[in-house]
């Protein structure tokens, strides 16, 4: 059954009595189990897997018991698993005989990829603490031989891999050089010491990297790094994301980790694989002794592996809660992501540029996927309905290659590695991923994917780079009503490939999702991201908010809340609720359709947006980190340059570099003055100061009076796009008349109503008074294409307490320097 975003109560009722069959026949698995029992509740199975060969049997051998499907129970606690679930095509249901694979009388059934650490100990003294401070145990091993894994949670809080910066600090590197492969940083701490093994974390625009430290060279207080093959040669022949130098934003920051030196903070833990050993340096509160500790060990927990020809089909999970998968490739081979998290095999820069399909491409490059706790592959009405995704390593749900007509709904996906969500080919190993994806075989296109209601907070906390929802090559895909925050890059990342030319992606839909508290460690960012042509492509009705403060960006103005990048084609961008339209267009292709994306969309979008009934509980795991700051939104303000030999090329460049929201420029004699959404205006500011010392410059940032139609007027719809007048006075010198007037203004609204009516009447769209000392500067915005002399009488039209305004504030105001006698108000020329 295709579920539409949009559900009835009569919808949702038919699907649970399809989905819940009371005739179904029942299988139970409880891990107090044994695989030799019945099967039944009395005598359960011990895994799943033995289930599913029971089941599979039994359609085997078309058991009229599975007629009406099949339900597999699992009872609540943790199933330690020892190997993957895997479900072929043998395992397929139908729409009338589906397996579901559920929670049993309301239990939480954990499939877990981890291993518990038990037998703690205090240990000596170590990197200088105290004797007990840090505790140790045996590593865990299996045939044998240590198991080796990247993370490690306490008491379900993942634990930090010792390293050498303290908190969230990051340090910056101080070269990089390509011929030789080396990295030059700061080393200023002589008590850190190279170990086999240990890392650099490195940022670099919109990824991050993980390298293998080779060797290290001290000198006085900097490092030189030789980092292990084949990430070495990757990561100093692919162009982008490169490292990033810059003397006026700071070079790429990095970390070095997993070494026993570094290991000096609460929290932090080693495994020391030469001694079989795995320290941890508790925080305060914790106790070892009585502690949870896991360490994951499964790459992958659940694989759903059909054919082209033979897909996996009807297999429901509701109700299961997948934990603690790991991810090792870093650890073998090194990472270094291309976007999303995928991986480079090979890239580097062409000496020749341009390829068949894009005459100015400058690189190549072939790219890896990294893995998921539940990966599936040639599939179809597979759905997964209010289960957990929790302490996994990488990916969470990885609908990867071949998958259609699947359901993702209610379900919570929380402290994560990589992206929650893969949909889709970004390219596969042997295709370079600049090309257009569009196979012969359609049925390797991802297609009809429903994937709404989801919680997805907390994610990407190891690989930077990732996203919430990750969709690739995908066609007629519905990603909606969804909760994503806490999320280090992107929210929403729609298509690949970089293209203009029609390819296999197409009728996408991005509808009301609620997306916040995203970009916290890396920019080049959007809550809602796309690239390459994708027709009749609809991103609508969503809300994207509260983007983070980033100390480490490579610019730190190139963030967005919506962003079409290069190739973006055929896209319907409407109706999206953002706070200001901070949003970019790169090197786009045709047809694309942008309209009402502001903060003045209907009351009723925001209201819908996010999760719907009956999966709102959800929202009491929504993780925000209320101790990182916000940017600011940027908002209408003014800057004001007095002087002379100013060029408005020189300032609107300045402007952009700034994040400055099409500036605009306004001039009256020696004055310009900059009108536009801005933020940082104070850093704006001290920028045009090192361009024009002389300049005496003034900035209008919050306005003392603030009308806008949305808000104050009964007709409230807003003209698409706006034009500016600018004018300027000074208040008089008394300051006991500036302080009435300031009081006038304050009060405005609730005893001089009619004035705000007037500016109704006159479709002003926005009317603004800033201050800066004894000067003014007034903003009034109407429609693109009208003149205020036309509007202007519509203000005093039947209304003759404005009149009566306007002669209280003559004795407020005079005019500026410069001005006539008989002049208060100037107008600006606008400076196209």
């Amino acid at each position: 059954m295709k579920i539409n975003y949009r559900f009835s109560p009569k919808i949702y009722l038919l699907f649970l009595l399809t989905v819940c069959s009371v005739d179904a026949q029942e299988i139970w698995v409880s891990n107090k189990g044994a695989d030799a029992n019945l099967g039944t509740k009395e005598s359960p199975l011990a895994t799943v897997n033995m289930a599913l060969r029971k089941v599979r049997n039994m359609r085997r051998l078309n058991d009229p018991a599975v007629k009406s499907g099949v339900r597999i129970l699992l009872a609540g606690g943790t199933y330690n698993l020892n190997e993957p679930i895997f479900i072929r095509p043998e395992d397929s249901g139908t729409a009338e005989s589906p397996t579901t694979i559920e929670a049993a009388d309301n239990g939480t059934p954990i499939l877990s990829g981890g291993v518990e650490i038990n037998k703690w100990k205090r240990a000596g003294k170590i990197n200088g603490l105290k004797s007990g401070d840090v505790w140790v145990a045996d590593a865990p091993k299996k045939a044998g031989a240590i198991l080796d894994f990247r993370q490690l949670w306490v008491n379900g809080k993942k634990a930090v891999r010792a390293k050498s910066t303290s908190g969230d600090k990051m340090e910056r590197i101080l070269s990089w050089d390509k011929a030789s492969e080396t990295c030059w940083i700061p080393f200023k701490d002589k008590s850190v010491q190279f170990e086999p093994g240990m890392e650099m974390f490195i940022q670099q625009w919109w990824a991050i990297a993980n390298l293998r430290i080779k060797k290290m060279e001290v000198k006085g207080d900097s490092a030189k790094l030789y980092f292990h093959q084949p990430e070495s040669r990757i990561q100093s022949e692919h162009p982008w994301p490169a490292p990033w130098i810059s003397e006026k934003t700071g070079n790429s920051a990095f970390f070095l980790n997993n070494a026993k030196s570094l290991l000096n903070e609460p929290g932090e833990w080693y495994l020391d694989k030469t001694n079989a050993k795995i320290y941890y340096y508790p925080k305060k509160g914790e106790r070892l002794n009585s502690s949870t500790v896991i360490a994951p060990v499964l790459e992958n927990l659940v694989e759903i592996k059909g054919t082209v020809d033979y897909p996996v089909s009807h297999v429901y999970f509701k109700g299961i809660s997948f934990q603690y998968s790991n991810w090792l490739r870093p650890s073998q081979q090194g990472h270094v992501p291309i976007q999303a998290g995928m991986y480079l095999l090979d890239a580097y820069k062409l000496k020749e540029p341009g390829t068949p399909d894009k005459a100015g491409l400058e690189n190549q490059a072939w790219i890896g996927r990294p893995r998921s706790a539940v990966e599936v592959n040639f599939s179809n009405h597979i759905k997964f309905q209010e289960c957990s995704f929790q302490h996994l390593a990488s990916t969470g749900l990885d609908l990867h290659k071949g998958n259609s007509n699947n359901l993702v709904q209610g379900n919570l996906f929380k402290d994560i590695g990589g992206s929650a969500i893969n949909v889709g080919v970004f390219s596969d190993e042997a295709f370079e991923t600049h090309l257009p994806y569009n196979p012969k075989d359609v049925r390797e296109v991802s297609t009809n994917e429903t994937i709404v209601d989801n919680l997805i907070t907390d994610v990407t906390n190891e690989d930077w780079g990732c996203v919430g929802i990750s969709a690739g090559f995908v066609k007629n895909i519905t990603i909606a009503h969804n909760e994503i925050s806490e999320v280090s890059y992107t929210g929403i990342g729609l298509g690949w490939g970089w293209t203009k030319t029609i390819n296999a992606m197409s009728g996408n839909k991005v509808i009301a999702n609620n997306i916040h508290h995203y970009g916290k460690h890396l920019y080049d960012t959007a809550g809602i991201y796309t690239l390459s042509a994708q027709p009749g492509s609809v991103i609508k009705e969503n809300v994207i908010d509260s983007i983070y403060f980033n100390p480490y960006a490579h610019d730190p103005y190139h963030w967005f809340y919506l962003y079409t990048d290069e190739g973006s084609a055929y896209f319907t961008v409407k109706d999206n609720w953002v706070p200001a339209e901070k949003f970019l267009q790169n090197a786009n292709g045709p047809n694309n359709l942008w309209t009402n994306n502001n903060a003045f969309v209907s009351e009723t979008i925001k209201e819908n947006a996010g999760i719907r009934s009956p999966y709102k509980s959800l929202l009491s795991e929504v993780v925000v980190d209320k101790n990182w700051p916000l940017q600011e939104v940027p908002h209408f303000a003014a800057v004001e340059l007095i002087g002379q030999d100013f060029d408005a090329t020189k300032i609107k460049k300045i402007a952009k570099t700034n994040g400055v929201i099409d500036a605009q420029l306004y001039q009256w004699k020696n004055h310009t003055v900059l009108y536009a959404k801005l933020n940082h205006i104070e850093h704006l500011k001290n920028e045009l100061a090192l361009e024009y010392p002389n300049a005496t410059i003034q900035t209008y940032n919050t306005p003392v009076y603030n009308f806008n139609k949305f808000e104050h007027c009964k007709d409230n719809q807003l003209a698409d796009e706006w034009e500016h007048v600018l004018l300027t006075a000074n208040l008089v010198e008394d300051e006991k008349l500036q302080q009435e007037y300031l009081q006038y203004h304050d009060t405005q609204f609730e005893e001089w109503p009619e004035v705000a009516q007037g500016f109704c009447n006159a479709n002003f769209q926005q009317l603004q008074v800033f201050k800066n000392g004894r000067q003014l500067m007034l903003v009034i915005s109407i429609p693109k294409g009208s003149s205020l002399d036309e509007l202007n009488p519509k203000t005093k039209e039947n209304n003759p307490r404005v009149n009566d305004w306007n002669d209280i504030m003559k004795k407020y105001q005079t005019g500026i320097e410069g001005t006539n006698p008989d002049e208060t108000w100037v107008f600006l020329e606008k400076i196209d």
